[in-house]
C-alpha cells in the first residue's frame, strides 16, 4: 500500500499543500497543459531505464521550469534552463539504473514504479548540484566535454568576471538541491519503504558534502596518507555514487534485510574500485574519454590514494628523486606539461600506477561477487554485475555487450559522479 494521506496520485507525486486561505494552488502541470505521469509499464522499464527515467525527468523539470518562468524571466533563462539543460543532457544515469535494478532484486511491488522513477529522477538532479559546485570549486572549465556551467556563464556576462559566474553556478547548484529534495518529499513512497528511504536520502547528502570538504581539505593542507584517501574515496563516491543508490533502490522494495546488505555491500566495493580508477582516469586518461584535461587532480593537488601510494612507496625506497618531483609538483596549478610526464613516470617507477589498478580490479571483482554468490534473481543480478563492472572498470563479463547495449554503459565522467 501506498503511505497514508487524503490522495492518492496516480503519478506517484502528492498534491500540493494548502495556501493560508485553504485553498489549493493550481497544479503543476507540463507545457501541454495536463499533468504527465512517470508510471511506464515495468517491462518498458526494463528495456531502457535511462530513457524511462529521462522522462520522468523531463515532466518534473517542465513542472518546476513553468514556475521559474512565472518569477522571472531572466532567472528562468540564465539558471533554471541551464538546470535544466544540464540535468537532461549527457549523463548516463549510472546512479538511477542502480537504484531500478536493486529495486527489482529485492523484488519490489511494481505498482510502485513511478515512485521508484521518481526518487531516480531525483538522484539525476542531486547529481546536478554535485557536479555543478564541484566545478566551481576545482575551477574546471569543462564537464562532460563540453563547457562547464560557470564557464558557460560567464561566456554570457564576460564583463561581470569569473566570481559573478561561480556565483550563478553555486546557485544553481542549490536549485538542483532544492529540487532534488522537493521530488523526494513529493512522492507518495510505498508505506513499509517511507521512513528508510528518506533516512537513506539524508545520510547521502551529508556524506556527499562530507567527502567534498574532505578533498578540499586534502588539497590545502597536504594530508595525504593512503589509508585518510581511501576513507575519502569512500565518502566521496564508494557512497554516494553507487552504494546509496542501490540502498535506495533495496528499500524502495522493501527488501529483506539480507539482500539489502548484499546489495550495499556489492555497491561500496565497486563505489571505492569506481574512485580509485578516476583517479587513474585523472592522471593518465585521454580528455577524449574522461570529459576533462588530464592532469588536473595533480595540478589541484587532490589526496588521491594514487599519489599517496606512489609518496609512500618513495619513502619506503628511498628514492628521493621521486619524493622531489611530488613535491614540487602535486598542488602546482601552473604545471606544464614537461613536469606533468615527469608526475606520470613517477607513478609509474614506483609502481604505484599498477597497484591502484590491481587495487580497484581486486574491489570490483569483489563487489561483482557478492551479487554471484548470493544468487541475486535475474535479470535484475545480470544487469546489477554488468553495472557494477563498468563503474569498477573490469570490463565486461559474459553476456556484458547484450546487458550494455539494453543499460546504457557507463561511458566518460569528469570527477567522481
Amino acid at each position: 500500500m501506498l503511505s497514508s494521506g487524503a490522495h492518492d496520485v496516480s503519478d506517484g507525486t502528492r498534491p500540493p499543500p494548502l495556501t493560508p486561505d485553504g485553498t489549493r494552488p493550481p497544479a503543476l502541470t507540463r507545457a501541454g497543459g495536463r499533468p504527465g505521469p512517470c508510471a511506464p509499464r515495468p517491462a518498458a522499464v526494463d528495456s531502457d531505464v535511462p530513457a524511462a527515467v529521462r522522462r520522468c525527468l523531463e515532466q518534473i523539470i517542465d513542472e518546476r521550469m513553468a514556475h521559474c518562468r512565472t518569477l522571472d524571466t531572466v532567472f528562468g533563462e540564465d539558471l533554471a534552463a541551464r538546470l535544466a539543460a544540464f540535468t537532461l543532457h549527457g549523463g548516463k544515469m549510472i546512479r538511477p539504473q542502480l537504484l531500478w535494478w536493486s529495486f527489482r532484486a529485492g523484488a519490489g511491488d511494481t505498482r510502485h514504479t513511478a515512485a521508484v522513477l521518481r526518487i531516480a529522477a531525483a538522484l539525476e538532479v542531486l547529481q546536478t548540484c554535485a557536479l555543478v559546485q564541484d566545478d566551481v570549486m576545482d575551477d574546471a572549465p569543462l564537464r562532460r566535454g563540453r563547457p562547464a556551467l560557470h564557464t558557460d556563464v560567464g561566456r554570457q556576462y564576460p564583463a561581470a568576471g569569473p566570481d559573478f559566474a561561480k556565483a550563478a553556478a553555486v546557485l544553481v547548484g542549490d536549485l538542483a538541491l532544492a529540487w532534488a529534495d522537493d521530488v523526494v518529499a513529493g512522492t507518495m513512497l510505498p508505506a513499509l519503504a517511507a521512513d528508510a528511504v528518506r533516512e537513506i536520502w539524508r545520510v547521502m547528502r551529508t556524506e556527499m558534502v562530507a567527502g567534498q570538504y574532505l578533498d578540499l581539505h586534502g588539497q590545502v593542507t597536504g594530508m595525504s596518507c593512503a589509508a585518510r584517501a581511501v576513507r575519502i574515496a569512500c565518502l566521496k563516491s564508494g557512497l554516494y555514487s553507487v552504494e546509496r543508490p542501490m540502498a535506495l533502490g533495496a528499500a524502495l522494495a522493501g527488501a529483506d534485510a539480507r539482500t539489502s546488505q548484499i546489495l550495499s555491500a556489492a555497491g561500496r566495493c565497486a563505489g571505492i574500485a569506481f574512485q580509485l580508477r578516476d583517479d587513474l582516469d585523472g592522471v593518465f586518461g585521454a580528455p577524449h574519454t574522461t570529459g576533462k584535461p588530464s592532469g588536473d587532480d595533480i595540478r589541484q593537488g587532490k589526496p588521491t590514494y594514487l599519489v599517496a601510494l606512489a609518496r609512500a612507496r618513495a619513502e619506503a625506497s628511498g628514492d628521493t628523486e621521486a619524493l622531489a618531483v611530488l613535491a614540487d609538483c602535486v598542488g602546482a596549478r601552473r604545471l606544464a606539461e614537461g613536469r606533468l610526464a615527469e608526475v606520470r613516470r613517477v607513478l609509474e617507477r614506483t609502481g604505484a600506477r599498477q597497484a591502484v589498478q590491481r587495487r580497484a580490479e581486486r574491489f570490483g571483482a569483489r563487489g561483482v561477487g557478492r551479487l554471484t554468490d548470493a544468487a541475486v534473481p535475474e535479470p535484475a543480478g545480470g544487469r546489477l554485475r554488468e553495472l557494477l563492472r563498468a563503474a569498477a572498470g573490469c570490463g565486461p563479463g559474459p553476456a556484458a555487450r547484450v546487458a550494455d547495449d539494453a543499460a546504457g554503459p557507463l561511458g566518460a565522467h569528469r570527477g567522481r559522479r
